[in-house]
């Protein structure tokens, strides 16, 4: 995690990087709020976001007639509104670690009050400097922001990030393709009106955000306006006033807030993959769009196509054509893409795609154009200068990449039927005398959850994959909160486990006891689904006393596999209970020599004091154990310093 560099001022992974765009500013990241790992609160009810604060109408306050940005303004009246900030909340359940007094200028997070969703989100937020209206936001903020969420990805379990409305689709879709592999929910949200204004969206689209972020495990890049979550590389800027101002023209909304809130799991874009999240902010900014019209002279396409330009988008008529009869455009169009220009094909149409079944579309397919499907031209825009930003790829290999659904941002045709001989259902809606779409949907998702949970129960794939093909999401949790994942992980099915992870399921959900599938899988000891878990990205998320009593329990028991289990999962051996003692105070206190020995294996510090001013070598001496004593004396191993740290 990034350390205070200064009062309020964060380190960034991002600075002292080459900029792609002369105009960028360099930024700093600021907050007056206590950092969360350094507050124990009750984890198992609760769920940490991070809100990054780039600009935009909804802080701003009207200066000389006009809205500005306002600095240092926006977390202050925060905390004066009850439906954001439940300050009595934090007052029961907050602990600083180790009697630390927070600095004068830090305050505790903010903390929602609880909602139907029966968790309390307790939130960071983080403002840049300087602020921006949106239309200064550049490349390079893009992969600003990108850097800053990697930094604290495993502190927090989800983020939103406050964004000015006019380029919001330009920077969510861009964060869409950096991200690789993505495990946790990033949602962009702004207003057309300030939020403290009488009347105002902000409100509204703020608290639906951290709500979506803290409560649900939607492992995509997303903007939340208007009640509705809308995948962000399908979305647009619809209309520059009503408060309804983005739509997805060509793919439904995520989930709808209404009375109840729901989410479309079925349509949720998931990675497939047992690899972990990786970033990669290297984009190419000489990308350009160009919008088709008649009459259009070739002189003015070259001039467009011209070095330094790297790709372009093409916004073609209706389903992508173009005048077949200008050879002349068309040869413009073949010179670029034999030089290695990257052409991609977008419909002019709000809604719609490009289909080259027409003669004038099929004149660009023949010039090298590549066809871009029902892409926006944002999202086309963004993938191109992403794609071509990939320095590891071959042209060849882009070219690919750019007509394939990489982040769910364009159409494909489905590959896998969705038809299934799993009948149960039909047997139920029959009996029950169930006859509207609607109501056997609500019946799958009462039966599906606990059907899908029995299956991964008994280790049977079969049946696993059956409810699956019938419309189980394999992300669905039962009424304990515990997903299909939670209970492979309980029972040892390796392959279970392998077959749910390479279909989406999310690594990162904790059940109602505040317990991650890595957690159930430490406890059992099954290390070779523990390294699978990590290989994906699973991280704990426990409170350090929590950490270090399980360490200490662990090494009373002399139970060196639980203790190789904990260091798999990646675990600070060195962790502290409420009393500063370590694994190895224990270990050495009871006289457990194969505890002792793997301890110091691992570089657990052995001159670390508890509270009672024992290191593990006194708790040895005073004990008798002499061969502990000396164990501990002669290790040449570096000591590591006992960390108040979450991250493990």
């Amino acid at each position: 995690m990034a350390c205070k560099n200064g009062a309020g001022s964060l380190a960034s992974d991002f600075e002292g990087k080459t900029s792609m765009d002369p105009s960028y500013r360099p930024k700093k990241l600021k907050t007056t709020d206590t950092e969360v790992k350094s507050t124990d609160l009750n984890y198992k009810h609760e769920s940490r976001v991070l809100v990054l604060y780039t600009g935009g109408t909804i802080g701003m306050r009207i200066h000389d007639g006009v809205y500005t940005p306002e600095p240092n303004f926006l977390v202050n009246e925060l905390r004066k509104l009850s439906i954001f900030h439940d300050q009595e909340y934090l007052d029961k359940h907050s602990i600083c670690y180790g009697g630390q007094t927070p600095t004068p200028w830090m305050q505790s997070p903010l903390c929602m009050p609880l909602s139907k969703e029966k968790k309390n989100v307790i939130y960071c937020v983080y403002e840049y400097e300087p602020l921006l209206d949106s239309c200064n936001m550049t490349m390079d903020d893009w992969a600003r922001i990108a850097s800053d969420i990697k930094t604290y990805y495993e502190d927090f379990d989800g983020f939103v990030i406050l964004h000015g409305t006019d380029t919001m689709a330009y920077t969510a879709s861009a964060l869409s393709f950096m991200f690789e592999n993505l495990g946790k929910p990033i949602i962009l949200t702004g207003s057309q009106i300030p939020i403290f204004e009488i009347r105002s969206d902000g409100r509204d689209n703020l608290l639906g955000a951290l709500i979506m972020a803290g409560n649900y495990c939607i492992p995509e890049v997303m903007i939340f306006f208007n009640n509705k979550l809308l995948r962000g590389n399908r979305s647009i800027k619809f209309d520059s006033s009503s408060f309804d101002a983005f739509h997805s023209p060509n793919f439904p909304p995520l989930a709808v807030l209404e009375t109840k809130i729901h989410v479309h799991w079925d349509e949720i874009f998931t990675s497939n993959t047992t690899q972990k999240c990786t970033l990669y902010t290297n984009l190419c900014p000489s990308v350009g769009l160009l919008r088709l019209f008649p009459s259009v002279t070739t002189a003015t396409v070259r001039q467009f196509l011209a070095p330094p330009l790297k790709g372009m988008v093409l916004e073609s008529y209706g389903a992508g054509n173009a005048p077949d009869s200008r050879e002349d455009l068309m040869q413009v169009f073949s010179e670029a893409t034999k030089r290695g220009v990257l052409l991609l094909n977008t419909t002019q149409c709000h809604r719609g795609s490009v289909n080259p079944s027409y003669a004038t579309g099929k004149a660009l397919t023949d010039a090298g154009v590549i066809p871009g499907s029902d892409m926006t031209p944002e999202a086309a825009l963004t993938k191109l200068a992403f794609v071509i930003g990939r320095e590891d790829w071959s042209l060849e290999q882009k070219r690919k990449k750019l007509s394939q659904n990489i982040r769910g941002e364009l159409k494909t045709a489905r590959t896998e039927s969705l038809v299934s001989d799993f009948k149960l259902i039909d047997s139920l809606g029959k009996l029950m005398k169930i006859s509207s779409k609607e109501e056997m949907q609500t019946l799958k998702d009462a039966i599906f959850p606990s059907l899908m949970c029995t299956a991964a129960q008994n280790g049977d794939l079969a049946v696993l994959q059956k409810i699956r093909k019938a419309g189980g999401h394999i992300g669905m949790v039962d009424y304990s909160g515990r997903s299909p994942l939670h209970i492979a992980c309980g029972k040892g099915h390796f392959h279970i486990v392998q077959y749910l992870l390479q279909h989406g399921a999310p690594v990162h959900v904790r059940d109602n006891n505040g317990r991650s599938p890595l957690y159930e899988v430490v406890k059992l000891k099954h290390l070779d689904i523990i390294r699978l878990l990590v290989q994906t990205g699973a991280h704990l998320v426990l409170p350090p006393y929590k950490l270090g009593s399980e360490l200490c329990m662990s090494a009373a028991q002399d139970d060196v596999d639980s203790l190789k289990a904990w260091a798999l999962s990646g675990a600070n051996l060195s962790q502290s209970d409420y009393d500063g003692r370590t694994a190895l105070h224990v270990a050495a206190s009871h006289g457990h020599q194969d505890s002792v020995e793997f301890l110091l294996e691992q570089g657990v510090s052995v001159t670390a004091e508890d509270r009672f001013g024992y290191t593990p070598l006194k708790e040895a001496t005073a004990k008798g154990h002499r061969e502990i004593s000396k164990l501990i004396s002669d290790s040449v191993k570096p000591t590591v310093g006992t960390s108040t740290s979450t991250d493990t």
